[in-house]
């Protein structure tokens, strides 16, 4: 018997149970569903609801509505999206995606820096003294300089990938932080202070490797 839904929301519970007869391979990859009327009864759904159920998993790419053609399976599970996908990761995880992004970003910013990308630079530095005790100044003022770092890369996918970590990362850090503070602050602000210099000086290997350094000790605290 064809499972029917139960409970509100509607659209939400059709479009689980078109996912899940889906999965199930009664419509594989390629074939096209059933009529909006039959499917609607099949569903115990008005043909709107249904219709917004459709909506739903053609937005996770899993439906494809064809004008005139009618609506096909294009995929038959969800590919969990790149938000979710970072909630889950581990900020080991994170850090070591950070590693391969930030270590490439310093080489291309000292290879393609500006004056007034070392004048950011700096200043970012030095906000980093100066900002606030809580770990959350202290994080948001890191996060600041980082992304400096990758902005004067000059490519815009490095950039789009870093500021996608910048909320787990800046999270994780905060709580880190609050458990965990900073053995040596001189220190930290010292590698970053080599990292600036390095990209002033338009020295690309030492840019990545003072990045690289870095994030692989910050991943070592976190083990």
């Amino acid at each position: 018997m064809a499972q029917t839904v139960q409970r509100h929301p509607l659209a939400a519970q059709a479009a689980e149970v078109l996912l899940s007869r889906i999965k199930a391979g009664e419509w594989p990859l390629g074939h096209k569903l059933p009529g909006e009327t039959t499917l609607a009864v099949q569903l115990g759904v008005g043909r709107s609801t249904l219709r917004e159920a459709i909506r739903e998993l053609a937005g996770k790419g899993v439906l494809d509505p064809r004008q005139g053609a009618g609506v096909f399976v294009t995929a038959v599970d969800v590919v969990e999206d790149w938000e979710s996908k970072l909630r889950r990761a581990s900020i080991v995880s994170v850090i070591e995606a950070r590693v391969a992004i930030e270590a490439e970003a310093a080489a291309l910013a000292a290879q393609r820096r500006t004056p007034a990308d070392v004048r950011a630079l700096r200043r970012a530095l030095a906000q980093r003294v100066v900002a606030g005790q809580t770990p959350e100044e202290h994080v948001d003022a890191d996060m600041v300089l980082h992304r400096a770092v990758v902005t004067a890369a000059r490519n815009d996918v490095l950039l789009e990938l870093f500021d996608g970590f910048v909320p787990r990362v800046r999270t994780a850090m905060i709580d880190m932080l609050k458990l965990k503070p900073v053995a040596s602050p001189e220190t930290d602000q010292a590698a970053h202070a080599a990292l600036v210099q390095a990209i002033a000086d338009r020295q690309p290997r030492e840019a990545a490797e003072t990045s690289r350094t870095h994030l692989s000790a910050l991943k070592a605290a976190l083990g």
